[in-house]
């Protein structure tokens, strides 16, 4: 359209009025607009909340003792929500209850501005008839106390209201007649454990049957003054409500204080807790209900944790979140992101509190947690401060933290690239130093900061930087003859035979696998593409270009080895023991290599014949009369 053109008004005449299928309007609201039927339960509750917060607005001094009490009977399949709360006149069953869309108790907050009113969209009636076959509800208003009003409905697109013998109080009774596939409804202790989650935070009591008790009687830590001990009065409400994991230390979720969301205000209190469940890595046993003005609206808000806090669970309610239509989810708004903001920091404040002031609670955490909590500490820079030296690593000796694997290091920290085990592992307890296994979850990302942080050492064995620190140079070159004798005599195809030196020098040699080789044959498997997410593949196969794969290992040879001196003397002066010895250290490389590469079967099988074979043979070669155990292989030199 040109700049300055007009649009022409649409003549009345063509205009239309767009035609709504009642019927199947009805239909999708009640049947699909809620993620399960239990969602009814919680709507009904929440209506009848409600209607009690009305008459305490319309009322305030008359005489109302607030009370929701749900029966089952399954003899008839039926639920009843009964209230004593405001109550409906007969226009009002018209203009809210049998009108889609139009509620009462949000045009009631608007005016008034109470924020305990719970209701938003004038739907939550209609997901009755996502269970039940007919709907009845039997009111009297306190306006009108002297007259009773019967509404029934069958599927919610018709219904009739009928006068009917007032109440002996003003309130509703809701009954739902359910439908068969909803049958285990109508079941008292079912509903105990449906509401006891749902309206645990509501402060009207809501009693099931004839109970004495209410399902929401917990003591919420919160909002009420505790007597005695306020952590102990947390960690049993964390409890009570955590039931799938047992809390090892709880905080609470304070309001931040601001201008507004987009400076990080919300008004959202709780608890959090750290759960004594499994986590590793990947596993996300984050688990967070929310509460809008008391009632459950989100059972897993996994996502406003962090995503690194797969340990937490929790409670908390808002005023200010926004929910969906269903009323089972939040709008992602800038009170959402204000609320991640803020649980973040209840997070990271209640683990500091922790371990400031509950040493033993703390242990427990970084035992329990200690994997997750390594890939914690690179995400936020002040869990990383607090935990540096406080959270244990996985190594050869079992776990220890950074700073004990530095002072068994020498100053240094070591950490094997590989899956340990083999030579690796074995060089290591040689040398009586611990090796941290980079191959778990967040190890080697967290020891390399750790390294730049404390200003160490870092060995990383496997890669060409550390082994070059591990495996110094020779102090004479082997002559080529020798180092081809030996490079056949001892390794195998794909194998490089490296003349070094390293400590302890009671070890002859070591294998080490070249980790960029084993990835390049892992993504080059025929099965890569299917496994390895596309872009995450690209970026592999650019990093392992530089290796064309052949060489899949090095074998280290020591030659300050006594035992490797005898062989290349043995092999200098023509031995002919020397062969056999040879083949007895190849027995051996793939014996100790069986712990960490997997050798085929047979060639294990082959290995241990042909240590046998050695034995006999260099046995069989020695002069009667000499001693049958030589003390060391230089006595067997000089006796031979």
């Amino acid at each position: 359209m040109s700049e300055g053109a007009t649009t022409e008004p649409t003549p009345a005449e063509d205009l239309r009025t767009t035609e709504v299928d009642l019927g199947g309007l009805v239909n999708v609201l009640a049947t699909h607009l809620y993620s399960t039927p239990l969602v009814a339960l919680r709507e009904l509750v929440q209506n009848a909340h409600d209607s009690h917060t009305r008459r305490l607005l319309e009322d305030p001094d008359g005489e109302h003792r607030p009370l929701i009490r749900v029966r089952a009977d399954a003899a008839r399949r039926t639920v009843a929500i009964e209230d004593t709360g405001a109550g409906l006149t007969e226009p009002e069953i018209h203009s809210y209850l049998a009108t889609v869309g139009t509620g009462y108790t949000r045009m009631l907050r608007e005016l008034t501005g109470n924020q305990e009113l719970i209701g938003a969209f004038g739907l939550g009636f209609l997901s009755a008839f996502s269970v039940a076959d007919e709907v009845t509800v039997t009111t009297t208003s306190h306006r009108e106390p002297r007259l009773g009003h019967r509404y029934r409905s069958r599927g919610g697109e018709h219904y009739q209201v009928e006068p009917v013998p007032a109440r002996p109080q003003p309130g509703t009774v809701v009954e739902l007649a359910l439908k068969a596939e909803h049958a285990h409804l109508a079941d008292e202790q079912a509903l105990r454990e449906v509401l006891g989650r749902y309206c645990v935070l509501l402060p009207i009591p809501v009693f099931v049957g004839e109970d004495e008790q209410p399902v929401n009687a917990v003591q919420v830590p919160w909002r009420q003054e505790v007597a005695g001990d306020r952590y102990a009065a947390r960690m049993r409400f964390a409890t009570a409500f955590g039931r799938r994991f047992e809390p090892l230390a709880a905080f609470p979720v304070l309001p931040v204080q601001g201008e507004g969301a987009v400076e990080g205000a919300t008004d959202a209190v709780g608890l959090l807790w750290v759960q004594d469940g499994g986590t590793y890595g990947s596993s996300d046993n984050r688990d967070l209900a929310v509460y809008l003005r008391g009632m459950l609206l989100a059972e897993d808000a996994r996502d406003l944790l962090p995503s690194w806090a797969g340990f937490i669970g929790g409670v908390i309610e808002s005023n200010r979140l926004t929910p969906t239509a269903s009323r089972e989810d939040l709008q992602r708004d800038e009170h959402y992101r204000a609320l991640q903001r803020a649980l973040t920091d209840a997070v990271v404040d209640g683990l500091y509190e922790t371990a400031r002031l509950r040493p033993a609670a703390w242990r427990r955490i970084l035992t329990r947690h200690g994997q997750d909590l390594l890939g914690a500490a690179l995400c936020d820079e002040r869990l990383f401060t607090l935990l540096a030296d406080d959270v244990p690593v996985p190594t050869s000796q079992g776990d220890l933290t950074a700073g004990g694997l530095r002072a068994a290091g020498g100053g240094a920290v070591h950490v094997a690239l590989g899956s340990g085990g083999g030579f690796e592992e074995m060089l290591y307890r040689a040398m009586r130093v611990p090796i941290a296994r980079g191959d778990r979850y967040a190890v080697l990302p967290f020891l390399r900061r750790y390294a730049q942080l404390r200003g160490c050492r870092l060995v990383e064995l496997g890669s060409e930087q550390g082994n070059r620190e591990l495996f110094r140079d020779p102090e004479r070159p082997l002559p080529p003859e020798e180092s081809a004798w030996l490079s056949g005599a001892l390794a195998d195809p794909g194998e490089q035979l490296v003349p070094a030196r390293f400590d302890p020098p009671g070890l002859p040699l070591v294998l080490v696998p070249d980790r960029e080789a084993e990835l390049k044959a892992r993504i080059e498997d025929d099965q890569a593409d299917a496994r390895i997410p596309s872009a995450a593949l690209r970026l592999a196969r650019a990093f392992t270009a530089r290796t064309d794969g052949e060489v899949r290992a090095r074998l280290y040879l020591n030659l300050a080895c006594p035992a490797v001196q005898d062989l290349l003397a043995a092999y200098r002066a023509g031995h002919t023991g020397s062969a056999t010895a040879a083949g007895l250290l190849r027995s051996l490389k793939v014996i100790m290599a069986a712990a960490s590469t997997g050798p085929a079967e047979g060639d294990l099988g082959a290995a241990l014949a042909g240590v046998g074979t050695a034995v006999s043979a260099l046995t069989a070669a020695v002069p009667a009369g000499l001693p049958d155990v030589p003390d060391s292989p230089g006595d067997l030199r000089k006796q031979a």
